[in-house]
């Protein structure tokens, strides 16, 4: 998995996650008379010596793999077999309809024990599972709530799974994976919603495989100056011209007052009060206490209330190491700390009064990250969960969407609103070769945030955005010129369409069939909605680092990336829970109503006009820290996010656009419209 924050370079991805299969979406048409949530059907009706198969479990990457031989029998296999629990479709349909603003059950959310006894395994069901699995010849080594882990051999998987594992090399390595779809005997299949770990490459945990103690922190950064007070305030004058006129220094970092200011929230009264927000995101900073204090305190935050962060963390952490040639599967611990940094300090300087619960996963793999948003849900920990963390849909493993979706869906059930940043390298043709999107972020039954290029006036006030994609060019070694403009791509939100998630309902009046049948068919197109995410327009963020002395101790930087969206706009949608007066629960369907209304700034690359190019000038510490090797220094044109566009409507770089002021008022009275106001709020909502 990947982190999507970026720090010293714009653009920078970060780390972590997976896909879908459960559910087509809100209203996505019916995958079959026997699968109304999207899943196979499952005949209760086959005879015993018929098998039925399991989704996902040939991983894509194989097909370009050279393969290299059925593996040996004897050749050892830890797996998961995730449960499905009662009636699925059941949980899927009421997920529906809780969520849509036109149905009757709208807001009628359960509570995680009403969850549990409707939908939750039985104890038939496992033990059957159990039976199966040992009878198989596998020894069931864990038996949780949603799965059972277990421990065998390739023999074994023959057995349960009527499959042979092949070894496979990828990336100069060998890994193991099914030759053929993963199979179970039709008398449990109903039982099983999917299995993982046959799939070896690095995006699966090893479980138990490492009992680590956390790094410190990792190396310090700091931005070099000179900076803009606002955007435009400080003209790089010691630098040439781009675009007919002198562009003016990046600023220095926007805090959560200014950001509150730009999407509508000051003046407002509301400050997340009564609600609840998660950030989910792997290990625990072992600072992270100390840091949001002095973070707040330095920017004029409201100071924590005793009890107002809790930390939810597992017995152990495991794959602390970076990722490396002997382990790829390392997850490099330390680099997380700013991630949970970030989201816990922009989620309460723009929500103050939320309460706050950090979860923490025993590592970056998808079974732990599960594990995490799981104890969410089982335990109804939070209202809002912010996830900056997401993979290449095209390197995950499929078996696992159908994992993450009966969690997401279980979470709409109750009211639980999931929220994931979309990624920082638009189309990730740069990053990978083709055009992919994130996930989970592209699952049907999360909020994918994406990115846009924030600038403010002098006065504080929004000034315009443009979509988030950066363009570099160097200076010359002359100093009197910049290489080719606007230059090579450096980052910008992710977006795009699935290549297997089926388009929700939501979307259909609203995408542009371009997009969503961009793949072939009508597809899952993300973003869903933006705010802040250029690294040059970026998040002051603060936290312990380790120094070029030796030495450990706090610091500040601005950061960028849709990392930093991610937590800005899940602690918005906590005041439109306050302004509500309920919980939000899945939003989506909430934020598509509220589409071409004043809820949202109409994002596009061009707010100044097609023929004014939009740039910064970046001066960087050449090793990080200080001027000791020089410095760096760099135009930033803005609104270049690879093949993406931010067009009028709905595009892949910003979705239905950044939230407005009168997206906080919409919520407030209940969303029936708009009517012009005159002053500076703009717009009230009609209740």
């Amino acid at each position: 998995m990947r982190r999507s924050w970026s720090r010293p370079k714009a653009g920078t991805a970060a780390l972590l996650t997976v896909p879908l299969l459960l559910a087509a979406g809100l209203g996505a048409g019916p995958a079959s008379a026997d699968s109304q949530d999207g899943s196979p059907a499952r005949s209760q009706a086959a005879p015993q010596s018929a098998r039925v198969p399991l989704p996902g479990t040939v991983p894509g990457w194989t097909a370009q793999a050279a393969d290299q031989g059925q593996v040996a029998t004897s050749a050892a296999v830890t797996a998961r077999v995730y449960l499905a629990g009662k009636d699925p479709a059941g949980l899927a349909a009421l997920a529906r309809a809780v969520s849509d603003p036109a149905s009757p059950a709208h807001g009628h959310f359960l509570s995680a024990a009403e969850t549990a006894r409707r939908f939750g395994a039985t104890a038939g069901q496992v033990a059957a599972v159990r039976s199966w699995l040992a009878g198989a010849g596998f020894t069931v080594t864990e038996t949780g709530p949603h799965y059972l882990s277990v421990r065998g051999d390739a023999a074994a998987v023959q057995r349960a799974f009527a499959t042979r594992l092949h070894a496979y090399r990828k990336d100069g390595r060998t890994y193991t994976a099914p030759a053929a779809a993963a199979t179970a005997p039709a008398a449990v299949a109903s039982a099983v919603l999917a299995v993982t770990g046959l799939d070896t490459s690095p995006h699966r945990a090893v479980h138990g495989s490492r009992r680590d103690v956390l790094p410190p922190p990792s190396a310090a950064y700091v931005n070099s100056g000179p900076f803009s007070a606002y955007f435009g305030a400080n003209p790089a004058t010691d630098y040439p011209p781009a675009y007919g006129r002198t562009q003016p220094y990046v600023i220095k970092g926007f805090d959560a007052t200014q950001l509150r200011r730009a999407y509508g929230a000051a003046g407002t009264g509301l400050t997340g009060k009564g609600v609840r927000i998660a950030v989910v995101d792997a290990y625990d900073s072992p600072t992270i206490g100390s840091d949001i204090a002095a973070y707040a305190a330095a920017h004029g935050d409201a100071p924590y209330r005793q009890g107002q962060l809790t930390r939810v963390d597992p017995a152990e952490w495991t794959d602390t190491v970076a990722a490396s040639d002997t382990f790829p599967g390392g997850c490099g611990a330390a680099g997380w700390y700013g991630e949970q940094s970030l989201d816990i300090e922009a989620a309460h300087g723009v929500a103050p009064d939320a309460d706050l619960v950090y979860v923490g996963g025993a590592s970056c793999q998808d079974s732990d990250l599960t594990d995490a948003l799981d104890k969410v849900v089982d335990g109804r920990l939070a209202d809002i969960v912010s996830d900056s963390w997401s993979d290449l849909e095209s390197a995950t493993d499929p078996s696992i969407d159908a994992v993450y979706d009966q969690t997401f869906m279980r979470g709409a059930a109750e009211g639980i609103g999931f929220y994931f940043s979309s990624g920082d390298d638009g189309d990730e043709v740069a990053a990978s070769g083709s055009k992919t999107v994130g996930s989970p972020v592209a699952l049907p039954w999360v909020t994918a945030v994406g990115g846009t290029s924030l600038a403010l006036d002098s006065k504080g006030d929004y000034s315009f955005e443009t979509g988030w994609g950066t363009a570099s060019s160097p200076l010359g070694r002359d100093g009197r010129s910049w290489g080719r403009l606007p230059g090579s791509f450096l980052g910008g939100a992710g977006g795009g369409t699935s290549a297997r998630v089926p388009e929700p309902s939501f979307q259909d009046p609203v995408v542009p069939a371009a997009l969503s049948g961009a793949n072939g068919g009508r597809n899952r197109v993300v973003p869903d909605v933006a705010v802040a995410a250029d690294s040059g327009t970026g998040f002051l963020v603060g936290q312990t680092q380790t120094w070029p002395d030796g030495t450990t101790r706090y610091g500040e930087f601005r950061v960028g990336g849709t990392s930093v969206a991610c937590p800005v706009f899940a602690a918005i949608e906590a005041l439109a829970q306050q302004a509500q007066g309920s919980p939000l629960g899945f939003a989506d369907p909430a934020i598509y109503q509220r589409y071409n209304t004043p809820a949202f700034h109409d994002v596009t690359d061009t707010p100044a006009g097609a023929a004014t190019g939009l740039a910064q000038v970046r001066v960087d510490f050449h090793d990080g820290v200080d001027d000791m090797y020089g410095l760096d220094v760099s135009l930033r044109t803005m609104g270049h996010d690879s093949s993406l566009h931010a067009v009028k409507g709905y595009d892949d770089v910003t979705g239905v656009g950044s939230p407005a002021p009168g997206y906080l008022a919409s919520f407030a009275k209940g969303f029936k419209g708009f009517k012009a106001m005159s002053g500076p709020g703009g717009y009230v909502a009609i209740g």
